[in-house]
């Protein structure tokens, strides 16, 4: 997520009584979670086994809770609930607002774009040329929709992330600053999902087709020209190539890697990053001929163990 303008972390850290290690004068131009920082930006590390993490991370401002050697071109913000700050600076440059209309004021619709009855639209969307969204799809906060995009009947787009940070009380919610970019020539089918990114973006890339029932969680990246089938689910921050085809019911783990032109057959479960250019099968998935090898060699199991008792 990136601020309006740049912030001087000197007034940050009065606001939010933080002390400042290292370089007082710097300028923060964004916050995000540590797997999607970039230069100026802010994030936070509250364990300790974390710190280097972060540290050399290319966040330029880290916000921690205990004193620790600052590099130089960066800045600590001490204080003692490094989440709380940071939630509270989202919270603060990202407010929830609540709708009170169906299409926001804020929105901005291309007259081409094609909006049927009960279409909901957020605040600070954008809807491109020749879009065509049917009855009854919502569209929510800080979601950017390109030229010649479909969505049919019934999808949500730009919902919450479902990200928490656990604590003694329970899990305290984080507060979804990112957003959903659908890029040129998308469709997406009836009943579907996308939640916005924590603090970046959730991208859908140019070309790509989903089919009914997907759901695409916070942070992921998708490629161009994918073609995902029915009940695809996708875990947060994973990242999908180009030119990937999902069939029914993959389910993707988070935090992986599907590589371009990869193929995965219907009911895999891709627990693991793999390479693309090949086809996969199974629970974990695996280079499909491998793994119908392992079911045959599975098959012939309980003879071999029978002629196994018989010769002993």
């Amino acid at each position: 997520m990136k601020f309006p303008q740049p912030i001087p972390i000197a007034e940050i850290a009065k606001q939010y009584q933080c002390e400042i290690i290292g370089d007082a004068s710097l300028l923060a131009t964004g916050i995000n979670e540590i797997r999607k920082v970039e230069a100026g930006d802010i994030t936070f590390v509250d364990v300790e086994k974390y710190f280097q993490r972060a540290i050399h991370s290319a966040a330029t401002i880290i916000i921690l809770n205990k004193p620790t050697e600052c590099p130089p071109g960066k800045a600590f913000l001490l204080c003692e609930a490094p989440f709380e700050v940071y939630n509270q600076l989202v919270k603060t440059y990202r407010p929830w607002v609540p709708l009170s209309a169906t299409i926001s004021d804020t929105a901005v619709i291309h007259p081409s774009a094609i909006l049927e009855p009960n279409v909901v639209v957020g605040h600070h969307v954008r809807i491109g040329k020749h879009a065509y969204i049917q009855a009854n799809v919502t569209i929510a906060e800080h979601t950017i929709i390109g030229d010649h995009v479909t969505i049919q009947s019934g999808s949500i787009i730009g919902t919450d992330a479902f990200y928490y940070k656990r604590n003694p009380d329970g899990y305290k919610k984080w507060r979804s600053g990112g957003r959903v970019v659908i890029e040129d020539h998308v469709e997406i089918g009836a009943g579907c999902t996308i939640n916005k990114g924590v603090s970046g973006d959730t991208v859908i890339g140019e070309g790509t087709k989903m089919d009914c029932q997907v759901h695409i969680a916070h942070g992921v990246v998708v490629g161009k020209r994918c073609l995902f089938a029915a009940q695809v689910g996708i875990g947060g921050k994973s990242i999908i190539g180009d030119d990937v085809v999902l069939y029914g019911q993959v389910g993707v783990i988070q935090d992986v890697h599907i590589g371009d032109k990869a193929v995965v057959l219907a009911g895999a479960g891709v627990s693991k990053s793999i390479p693309g250019g090949q086809t996969y099968f199974g629970g974990p998935a695996d280079e499909f001929r491998k793994k119908y090898r392992e079911l045959a060699a599975l098959r012939l199991l309980p003879d071999f163990m029978k002629e196994n008792r018989k010769k002993s």
